[in-house]
């Protein structure tokens, strides 16, 4: 079983939990321990698993303290949440960077098959490509999001990276990936060649600027995406604590903790990662936050997916100058839909794809005769 790679969580912790309130987040999920083994895998709807796998990284980063986090993160009081969460301890790093991809993508190959969904905490970005490699055992085409100031398709590395891991995902035979769309890019950290490749492969991109100003555009990627991979280095400097080693231009507190309950409230995400996580007292208290936004959305998911539209949705026909737009908004939820040129396949839960989310703004934007980027590349991918 591949959860036997998994180290439990240390006595340091537990500790240290002995002595919260009752009602804090520790004392209300299952634990990992020496003495009572891995929690039962089929009742736990979300399971963090901690690791330090960093040799790919292209910068110098230092291993992420999971039990000094772990102590901060307990502290926190719940939400009214409805769902098990278990934390499953620490994967350990293997032999070799192959071993430690091989190992993670086998747990979350069982995750996912138990319907539990993992959220991967440390090491570098390129732990994103055994993510990938994980839904390769299933059928269905995927979609990742990165929340990253860089693409990370760095032309002429020859090893992977946690600067090139993309390079090794669309290269791979045969292909599964049907999007791969980045959130807060900063232009000035891209090469021309990467900004190429995008367009070239019709990819979704968002600069940093485009997400200050309206966070609520990055909704509608979030529910589609299968992957979402958050690298760390995309917040300011400001913001993660580092100070003076950062960025000074990149996502704030309140930027990140939306787009974790975004992601968490996503009902197609099977798994999310945070990578590159710095090393600083400042971050661990909000990284706590981020952790505890992607739960409160992963609670208030509204169960959506896949779309049937002719249940509690409502439908609306656009007329624009070179053809007709169907939207849906769900009752439910409020959320919206744009329907794609091949209308055989609407409701048909294998081929749901053929409705892209959307926001409300796309369907005033197409009564003014305006079509979003997004519906355009989408098209070109199908």
């Amino acid at each position: 079983m591949s959860l036997d790679y998994l180290e439990p969580v240390s006595t340091e912790v537990l500790e240290t939990i002995e002595g919260l309130p009752d009602h804090v987040l520790g004392k209300n999920i299952e634990i990992f321990t020496e003495d009572s083994g891995l929690p039962e895998i089929s009742n736990i709807k979300i399971c963090l698993i901690f690791i330090n796998e960093i040799r790919n990284s292209y910068y110098q980063i230092s291993k992420f303290n999971s039990n000094e986090f772990r102590k901060q993160f307990y502290k926190l009081y719940p939400g009214n949440w409805n769902l098990k969460i278990a934390d499953f301890g620490d994967l350990p790093s293997g032999k070799n960077v192959e071993d430690t991809y091989y190992a993670l993508s086998e747990i979350c190959i069982e995750l996912k098959q138990a319907n539990t969904v993992p959220i991967i905490i440390g090491g570098s970005h390129d732990l994103t490509i055994p993510l990938y490699e994980s839904f390769l055992k299933f059928d269905n085409l995927i979609n990742i999001v990165s929340v990253d100031n860089r693409f990370d398709f760095t032309q002429g590395e020859n090893l992977i990276s946690s600067r090139s891991y993309m390079n090794d995902i669309i290269t791979k035979s045969p292909s599964r990936l049907k999007n791969f769309t980045n959130l807060g890019y900063q232009t000035y950290l891209i090469a021309q060649e990467e900004l190429d490749l995008m367009d070239k492969l019709f990819f979704d991109s968002f600069r940093l600027g485009e997400i200050l100003n309206d966070l609520k555009i990055t909704e509608p990627v979030f529910r589609e995406a299968d992957i979402v991979s958050f690298d760390m280095k995309v917040l300011n400097s400001l913001t993660d604590g580092t100070l003076l080693k950062g960025r000074p231009n990149g996502l704030d507190s309140k930027a990140i903790c939306t787009m974790s309950r975004y992601a968490g409230i996503s009902d197609k995400l099977s798994v999310v990662g945070f990578f590159d996580l710095p090393d600083n007292p400042f971050f661990l208290k909000l990284f706590s936050e981020v952790l505890w936004y992607f739960i409160e959305g992963f609670h208030c998911r509204f169960d959506e997916y896949p779309v049937v539209t002719n249940q509690g949705f409502k439908k609306y026909i656009v007329t624009m100058s070179d053809r007709e737009i169907v939207f849906y908004r769900s009752i439910k939820s409020g959320r919206w839909w744009m329907e794609m040129d091949n209308k055989n396949f609407i409701d048909n839960k294998i081929k749901s794809s053929t409705l892209l989310s959307c926001t409300h703004q796309d369907y005033l934007d197409a009564c003014n005769d305006i079509l979003s980027d997004r519906w355009w590349k989408a098209t070109k991918r199908s």
